[in-house]
């Protein structure tokens, strides 16, 4: 099994050069992987989630540290008073976490903000095969990756699902202090679409095997941001599958004030429809009322409750 060990991290696009063996990078991350859960979670889009649902591996800490992130208490985020959730630590205990909850789902691993582990990737992977376990693995980011570590993700990661989130680089600074986030996820979803193409082909159960899945969270007061990423997408492939997302919630006090509400009906309609008339065809658009469906607790084993399936 391979070792991986950072002595100057470059792993994601921050580059801060730390030193994770005995110190933390912005991400907040040392360089043993740590996850928070790793659960059963039926609410991702169906060619993904089927009927078992899929087993999800939510990373500790995130390379983004976005200020609504509705994940605050694994992310380490700077500002949150509570510490990290951590229940599995190093590879050979996620390996085993993985394969006690995945005879419970479809035969489908998620890999939940793994940019800034991106590197034990191959480990993980590589420890299931040792155990007879071939998972179709999806790659579940936020879009802020290096095209040289999606490159070596290549043999490893049969899914894509990167969350697209900026067009705006003043808004990427705002809210996740990445005012390269615009430049860099564009950069990473080319790479991602070489490897893949837009095709997400399925088995005889409807589950995809292969391919990429775009998201994109629309933000409130935020229509323009949305509007652009999603004419960058279009004009990547019209045929790449984007799942359309209106379930933000102010997930903690102290936000902006104009993240401190829901989605309006007049704003999310805005997006709708400039996705259609792009010519995106291909996806999942959510109903509005998904804010109130996706609400995660990681205090608890089984941090999502409640789960619906986006809309097609």
């Amino acid at each position: 099994m391979r070792i991986f060990a950072v002595m100057k991290c470059s792993t994601c696009p921050r580059g801060c050069s730390a030193n994770r063996i005995d110190s933390m990078g912005f991400c907040g991350a040392s360089n043993i992987p740590e996850v928070a859960t790793i659960c059963i979670h039926k609410g991702e889009e169906p060619p993904i989630c089927g009927k078992k649902g899929i087993t999800n591996v939510f990373f500790a800490y995130c390379n983004l540290q976005c200020i609504y992130c509705q994940n605050h208490e694994i992310s380490g985020l700077k500002d949150s008073h509570s510490g990290t959730i951590v229940r599995f630590r190093g590879v050979d205990q996620i390996v085993e976490g993985i394969s006690q909850v995945l005879p419970q789902t479809e035969n489908i691993v998620g890999f939940v903000t793994p940019s800034h582990y991106a590197g034990h990737i191959p480990a993980i992977v590589e420890g299931l095969h040792a155990r007879g376990l071939f998972p179709t693995i999806v790659y579940n980011t936020g879009g802020y990756d290096t095209v040289a570590s999606l490159q070596a993700l290549a043999p490893y990661v049969d899914i894509y699902l990167p969350d697209i989130k900026y067009s705006d680089a003043e808004i990427a600074s705002r809210y996740s202090c990445a005012p390269d986030y615009p430049a860099i996820s564009l950069k990473a979803l080319r790479e991602m679409y070489n490897q893949k193409g837009s095709s997400l082909p399925t088995d005889e159960n409807d589950l995809a095997f292969r391919g990429i899945i775009i998201r994109h969270l629309v933000l409130p007061g935020q229509v323009q941001n949305s509007l652009k990423v999603l004419e960058s997408i279009a004009d990547i492939s019209t045929n790449l599958h984007v799942a359309l997302m209106a379930q933000y919630f102010p997930p903690r006090p102290n936000l902006p004030d104009e993240l401190n509400r829901t989605l309006t009906a007049e704003e999310y309609q805005q997006v709708t429809n400039h996705f259609y008339a792009l010519g995106l065809h291909r996806g999942w658009v959510q109903e509005l009322s998904a804010t109130e469906c996706y609400r995660p607790d990681f205090s608890q084993k089984e941090s999502f409750e409640k789960n619906a399936h986006p809309t097609e």
